[in-house]
């Protein structure tokens, strides 16, 4: 009630004065929302890594303050999100609710940032994921390009499987990816790209640079493809064991470095993209053997993180610059999607 004045025989009661916001006062308002969004933004890496640990790791602080964060939030909203035990970290009904909110107002809040940082210039970091594969046909190309276009942009490649890049650009490790499967999640958008031709490469004059007379025989020899359980690996296999190949010898390398100094050296039959070995081809070192179905092509992917500053423009230069690659090379060596 606002201060009481008494005047003779009567009460007068004085109403409050209205405030105004001062700078103090607007100040601990905003900082009020941004603490807000980190509170959202900490459940919602908890509720994706179902680990406060990892996700104190991810967001670069304590799990006391994760613990913290999110008690917080469950006070603000007056229900239980997290349910925490003895296999780790899972939500509630209305955990799961929430999630789907504080995922949009992320993004939001991050495409707000991103509008208004538009016409100043590019700056900060974007973390690429790249399957060797690229790497050895037109990663250089593309990061000249990025370089070119972005000079005050840090570019961090992580070159790896495509199962690993995959799990990194869910546990928001990565931002961008390059590799081989079609990606169906909340806050992660993939696009079919193009596809490379696979064949069966020998080294010239080696024992292995012979006719075959059937997949079956030729699964008797040494394969050497992609690591175990990737994609290739898995199609190479059930192509062989179809055609009636009973024990494939399939030796699983990941790396095309490696892939390609076996091959030159006589260690066996490659299942690989021709365009990994362009060169040893036109050199004669190795050759392509004729008349056997080749393996199925090797889908190239990308696959990115919805609303970080950047990854859009990215992906818009990859497909670019693959282009340009796959109209250097010819369509023996790479198909564009369509």
């Amino acid at each position: 009630m606002g201060d009481i004045k008494r005047r003779g025989l009567g009460t007068i009661v004085q109403r409050p004065r209205r405030l105004r916001p001062t700078r103090k006062t607007a100040g601990l308002e905003q900082e009020k929302l941004i603490m807000n969004l980190r509170f959202l933004e900490t459940f919602v890496w908890v509720a994706r890594l179902k680990s406060f640990r990892l996700t104190a790791e991810k967001l670069f602080t304590t799990q006391a303050s994760v613990s913290s964060r999110i008690a917080a939030l469950e006070a603000d909203l007056g229900v239980k999100l997290l349910l925490r035990d003895s296999r780790g970290v899972s939500l509630t009904p209305e955990g799961g609710k929430v999630l789907e909110y504080a995922e949009r107002m992320l993004e939001t809040a991050k495409a707000m940032k991103q509008s208004l940082d538009s016409d100043r210039a590019k700056v900060g970091r974007i973390r690429i994921g790249v399957m060797d594969t690229v790497i050895h046909t037109w990663m250089s190309a593309l990061v000249a390009e990025l370089t070119e276009r972005y000079p005050q942009v840090e570019i961090e490649l992580v070159a790896d499987t495509a199962l690993n890049l995959r799990e990194q650009l869910q546990k928001g490790f990565l931002d961008v990816i390059l590799q081989t499967d079609l990606l169906r999640e909340q806050s992660i958008r993939s696009l079919d790209l193009a596809r490379y031709p696979m064949g069966w490469v020998v080294a010239a004059g080696s024992h292995q640079h012979r006719d075959y007379a059937s997949l079956a025989e030729l699964g008797r020899e040494r394969i050497i493809t992609f690591s175990k359980n990737s994609r290739p690996h898995q199609e190479v296999l059930s192509l062989l064991q179809a055609a009636g190949a009973e024990a494939p010898r399939l030796n699983c390398v990941n790396s095309v470095a490696a892939i390609t100094r076996l091959l030159r050296d006589g260690f066996g039959i490659g299942a690989l993209p021709p365009a990994l070995v362009d060169a040893e081809l036109g050199r004669g070192e190795l050759v392509l053997l004729e008349g056997l179905q080749p393996p199925p092509s090797l889908e190239l992917v990308v696959a990115w993180q919805t609303g970080v500053a950047l990854v859009d423009e990215v992906v818009g230069v990859c497909r670019q610059v693959l282009e340009l690659y796959a109209r250097d090379v010819g369509g023996q060596r790479i198909v564009l999607a369509s």
